[in-house]
């Protein structure tokens, strides 16, 4: 589309010139991925608001960006600086370029149905579980994740739990072009507060829970609590918002949406509830209650943290209007949610499982579900990230010392920060000495491996599917998945 068209309406285009009739190829706000003929917004980094946006206008225009979106007041010695370069004023350049992207993208959330979930704990295995429903169904779907970005079995990396917004755009542009239905995508409180999902109309919203995480970057829970409101205040009325009110967050969020409520929880009093029936290490059988019916699932998930998981993606999937029958073979199908409970079997004789719990709650919720099926010793393997929330650490530390027979503390992504340091923060949590201090993980993991004997137990937590540690001066490969197996097939 023309340089003219796509300002018309956003932004003053009278003194465009010759460009007027441009065609733009691209927008974008980062002077990195600018490529010829694209218009570049100078826009302040969100992470870094004291950093001029401008800095970054001999980059873009190098790039061979033909228009760029600035502040009121800096256009025309701009102009004077980067002659044949059209420089659009704005009052807000930030909303600005917002209007400038939907308009460039054309509004693809109302050509693909997004379902958002969001919550400390338990996205992941929710955006799996109802992209099983989805295909159940018949239909299509894309997923945006922490693990990695698919559409069918298209697999790309992800960098961020929830991209860019202008990503986001472009990859819903995508599954609209290709006639996919559904997109699925996690929504971080960090994306929230940044607004990187704004241009997106959420179809369905589903809220897991809240727990201690992040406080590094929000300061309070409240903060935190406030950024994850901010996409059930956001859902329009025509939309589905699938609270979990066993959390007492959730409790507070169902009066906080225009959307169509729809609860869920292990209450009966919930519109979407369970009944545990009976669970081993094979998986789970339980009945869920909806809206004055029941039916019967089988799962290959144990746990009641995962039950909270199904339910969230059951009550997505009545919210969406598929049939029960349709949610439970999608829900059965699901074998395995890469790096959440991932169990590893090289014949050993004892259990191994993979676990990417990186708080106190994920870690509760984890160590407490393998406690229920038949063990000898339980003994986990964790460590806290560097650089991020602190206070969790000796919460961690006690979760462990409560519910592990044997802890090995190590480290996770220590990041900038001394692994011994970091651990030196867990240990207070310990009300024993129930735990030995590992800091290399491939050792610490070694470790866990020898001392486990016939029918124990060995949780590795913290990393789950990531592929690298990072260290304070390099990341490194590290596949948690593939040293259990070397270190196994050598046992």
């Amino acid at each position: 589309m023309t340089l003219e068209y796509l300002l018309d309406g956003v932004l003053c285009s009278g003194s465009l010139g010759g460009a007027a009739g441009q065609e733009i190829p691209a927008v974008w706000d980062d002077s990195r991925r600018v490529t010829p003929g694209s218009l570049f917004a100078a826009l302040s980094p969100v992470s870094d608001a004291t950093r001029d946006g401008a800095a970054f206008i001999p980059d873009a225009v190098a790039r061979g960006a033909v228009a760029v979106i600035v502040a009121d007041g800096h256009a025309d010695t701009l102009r004077g600086r980067f002659p044949g370069v059209a420089f659009i004023p704005a009052q807000d350049p930030r909303a600005a370029f917002r209007r400038v992207a939907e308009r460039f993208y054309g509004k693809p959330s109302r050509n693909v149905r997004v379902l958002g979930v969001t919550g400390t704990n338990g996205k992941t295995t929710i955006t799996y579980f109802l992209e099983s429903i989805i295909k159940a169904a018949g239909r299509r779907s894309g997923v945006l994740g922490t693990v990695n970005q698919r559409v069918g079995e298209r697999v790309l990396p992800s960098k961020n739990t929830t991209p860019g917004l202008l990503d986001n755009q472009i990859f819903l542009a995508g599954l609209a072009r290709e006639g996919v239905d559904y997109a699925v995508m996690e929504v971080s409180s960090h994306a929230l507060a940044q607004q990187r999902v704004d241009l997106i109309d959420f179809r369905c919203a589903v809220f897991t829970n809240l727990t201690g995480d992040h406080l590094d970057f929000h300061g309070t829970m409240e903060a935190y609590f406030q950024a994850k409101a901010g996409l059930f205040a956001g859902l329009s009325p025509e939309a589905c918002a699938v609270i979990n009110v066993d959390d007492a967050y959730g409790r507070r969020l169902a009066a906080m949406t225009r959307a169509r409520v729809i609860t869920c929880g292990m209450s009966p009093s919930a519109d979407v509830s369970a009944h545990i029936e009976e669970v081993s290490l094979a998986g789970t059988r339980f009945r869920v209650r909806f809206f004055g019916r029941e039916i019967t699932l089988t799962t290959h998930f144990i746990g009641t943290h995962n039950i909270h998981n199904i339910l969230g993606a059951f009550a997505a999937g009545i919210g969406e209007g598929f049939s029960p029958e349709i949610i439970r073979d999608g829900i059965g199908s699901l074998t395995c949610v890469p790096g959440r409970l991932e169990r590893v079997d090289a014949g050993q004789d004892f259990c191994v499982f993979i676990d990417y719990a990186h708080t106190d709650d994920g870690l509760k919720n984890v160590l407490a579900c393998l406690k229920t099926v038949p063990h000898n010793r339980l003994i986990v393997v964790f460590g806290c990230g560097g650089d991020r929330d602190r206070t969790k650490r000796p919460r961690m530390g006690r979760i462990a010392s409560e519910l592990a027979d044997h802890a090995i503390l190590t480290s996770d992504n220590p990041r900038s920060e001394d692994p011994r340091a970091i651990i030196d923060e867990i240990v207070p949590g310990f009300t024993g000495s129930t735990y030995e201090i590992v800091p290399d993980r491939a050792a610490a993991i070694a470790r866990a491996l020898a001392l486990a004997g016939k029918d124990d137990i060995v949780l590795l937590a913290g990393k789950g599917h990531e592929t690298t540690q990072v260290l304070k001066d390099r990341t490194v490969e590290f596949v948690e998945k593939d040293i259990v197996f070397k270190l196994l097939k050598g046992k």
